[in-house]
Parts: structure tokens; sequence; C-alpha cells
């Protein structure tokens, strides 16, 4: 049961707090430190061999509308341990995340479950409750995508957003690749045999417990070298030495020989720059460019970056250390108006921050009620209002309080562009 029971305004229960990943789900109690579980986005199936993901878009309404129901429940029931009915809830939610899912989500919460109310927070200004900042440019790098939003004075800069299909899903398909090309299996009739001759696949749980386990991010100098080694075309570049290979045991009888040169160079796919001049570092200048120019500098020693794939060692130092090296170049030097970046420190592991923003401001009763939309709203109008969307009706119509919200929520959530 939640540590603050009962000590809301009013004696009213502490709200739940859901944030549905793409890969992982965290959910837990406004007002609390740490989410109480964090668990892959999925449900089992029994005619079904592999488990099935949730959080898709391109499925049919009722197909997600069973598999929302169901994955809530056992958050609710197995999880939790509370009665939906009792509590509000807060739904942190990506800024490209599709009408139909959410008005979907919406559906089950409201129809299924019959909470009182529900909030969709934004991910990116979720996580600035965190640090009590106002202005900062976030980075989201999860696992489909990494997506980066400006935020300036408690505002979603909305037109300079920049995504790229970056993420967690780029790096374990690479190094699925890898393993079934260049790693080989002792087993207990045989030693050295290949990886594919064993197993056809690797299972994207193991892949990503070896990616945890064994990969890491390589520094700037190292990394160049890589990456010249890997598209060297004249045969000049000398790739760096590799790290020592691992053993991963596979299960009891099967030993994966990890080789040394994959463990410090699946994850330059984030920093390796396309045929466009893209990767993890550039979104974040080309966004800063998009910037009103006033506002370049105080977003530039602002950054905060969150999202599971943030956690591996060595990203963060390599995402700056990337920055400071292309902004030297002539297509950003005489376009920025500050060449000093500077990076928070989140109070949170990077892949729950905007979780424990969520919490934070879940903790806020009274404003609280004040920006969700109750049971009743959705009982009449059948619809959730787009928090950033010009024809929605004015906030006193939408929600079940009309106390005014603090400066930085009223134009976090405000219906004016």
């Amino acid at each position: 049961m939640p540590l603050y029971e009962g000590l809301g305004s009013g004696g009213e229960k502490t709200a739940v707090v859901l944030d549905l990943g793409e890969a992982f789900t965290k959910c837990g109690f406004a007002g609390e430190t740490g989410p109480r579980c964090i668990i892959p986005s999925e449900i089992k199936k029994p005619d079904v061999s592999k488990p099935v993901k949730v959080v898709q878009y391109n499925i049919n309404t009722e197909e997600l509308y069973s598999y929302l129901k169901e994955f809530i429940h056992m958050l609710y029931f197995r999880h939790l341990l509370v009665n939906p009915r009792d509590r509000r809830v807060v739904i942190i939610e990506s800024v490209l995340c599709p009408s139909h899912f959410r008005d979907t989500l919406a559906r089950v919460l409201f129809k299924h479950f019959e909470v009182p109310s529900v909030l969709f927070a934004p991910s990116h200004l979720m996580s600035l409750l965190t640090l009590g900042i106002n202005s900062a440019m976030v980075l989201d790098c999860g696992y489909k995508e990494s997506l980066v939003l400006p935020i300036y004075e408690g505002t979603p800069i909305l037109s300079c957003w920049g995504s790229l299909p970056l993420g967690g899903k780029a790096i374990h398909k690479e190094l699925e690749y890898r393993l079934l090309e260049q790693c080989t299996v002792d087993t207990g009739l045989a030693k050295g045999q290949s990886l594919p001759s064993v197993m056809g696949s690797v299972p994207e749980d193991v892949v990503e417990d070896i990616k945890v386990r064994t990969c890491f991010v390589s520094d700037l100098q190292r990394g160049l070298k890589i990456q010249a080694a890997k598209f060297n075309i004249d045969g000049s570049a000398e790739r760096p030495l590799p790290p020592p290979d691992v053993d991963y045991p596979l299960d009891g009888e099967k030993i994966l020989h990890v080789v040394g040169s994959i463990r410090d160079s699946v994850a330059e796919i984030l920093f390796e720059q396309d045929n466009e001049e893209t990767s993890v570092a550039t979104l974040i200048l080309d966004s800063l460019i998009q910037c009103p120019i006033d506002t370049r500098k105080q977003l530039a020693e602002n950054l905060v970056v969150m999202g599971g794939t943030a956690m591996l060692p060595g990203f963060l130092h390599r995402l700056m250390a990337e920055i400071r090296y292309l902004v030297e170049k002539p297509k950003y030097k005489e376009v920025l108006a500050t060449k000093t970046f500077k990076v928070h420190t989140p109070p949170a592991k990077p892949n729950y921050v905007a979780w424990l923003g969520g919490a934070i401001f879940g903790a806020l009763q009274d404003i609280l009620g004040s920006r969700s939309v109750s049971r009743e709203y959705y009982s009449q109008t059948g619809r959730i209002p787009d928090w950033c969307c010009l024809s929605n009706p004015p906030l006193e119509m939408m929600f079940d309080v009309g106390k005014a919200p603090p400066p930085l929520m009223k134009r976090a959530f405000s219906t004016e562009k």
C-alpha cells in the first residue's frame, strides 16, 4: 500500500502514476521517490509463443483495447494492489503519442476500470519538475527512438522538436546481427560452434541482457577510430585494441563467447553520422538552431538527458564530448549563439526521470484536480482533449475543478499556441 495513504487534500488517496514505455512500464504512486515496479510492456497469450507488446500503434483499436485492459489489470491487481475506482491516474506520455492510442487508453481507464480522473502529462515537461527548472533542452533516448524537445519558461517549443530512430531497438538489432555473425558457443557436445547452428535467433531479452552486462560507449577519440575502421575504404585506418572477450551463459550447458570488438562498437550506431550527417548529438544541435536566438544560450546550458538507453556506461560523457566536438564545425560554429553546454543530473535514474516528475506533480492534489480530465467530462464528451490543440474548449470546461494552476503548468497545458 502507498506510504502516504490518506495524506492528500481532504484525505484523498494518492494518485497512481503510469509511464507506458514501448519496452518497459513504470508504475507507482504519487509522492514516492521511485516506481513500485518496472516491468516489460507486454502480456503473455496462451495461443502465442512470444509475449505480445502492449504499446503498439499499428493495430486496430479493439485489439489494442484488449491488450491494454489485460495489462493494466495486471498493474492494478498484481503490482499496485489498489482499487482503481479510488484513485486519480497520471499518465506520462510522449509528445509523439498517436491520438488513437491515448483515446483507447482513456477508454480502458474510464469505461472498464472507472477511475475518477486521468491526466496525460508530457514526459519531457515532467522531467523538469525533478530539477525545479523552467527551461531546458530535454533529450529522451528510449527504446524506439531518440526525441529532443526544447522547453523555455515552462512552454514546450513544439516547432523545434527532433527525432531519430536511434535507441535501444537499433542497438539490439545491431548486437544480434554481430553476435550471429562473429560469436561462437560452447555446448556439452562440442566447443566453438557458430551461434546460428545452435540457435537461429537470439531472444530480445537475452540480447538486452548481453547489452546491459557487457557493452559500453567508448570515449570520443576511440569512437572516431572505431568508426573510421568500420567504414574504412582504402584500408589505412586501424581499429583500436578491443576490450577482452566475455563468456556469457545462455543456459546451464551453453556458453556464448562475446567478442571484445562487439562490446565497444555496437553503441557507436547512436553517434555514427549517416548520409544526412545526423546522430543523437546533432539532434540536439539541430533542434537548438531552430529555437529563437535569444533562448539558445539558456537552453544549451540546461541539458537534461533521460531514457533507458542513456544508462549505458559512458553515454553521457560521450554525448557531451560529441556536442563540443561538433559545435566547432562550420555547420554550427557561426549559427549557434553559444559554445557552452552543461548537463543536469536529475535525482533519479534516467529510465524513470519522467515518472518521478509525474509523481511529484501527482502529489499536488489541488493542482492535479484542476488539470485532470474527470470521468464526468469524459462521459459527456467521449473524448480526451489534446493538451496542445487549438480547438480545445476553455480549461474551466475541461476539468472538474477550476482552480488556477501555477505558471509552469498553466503555460504547459495552455490551449494557446
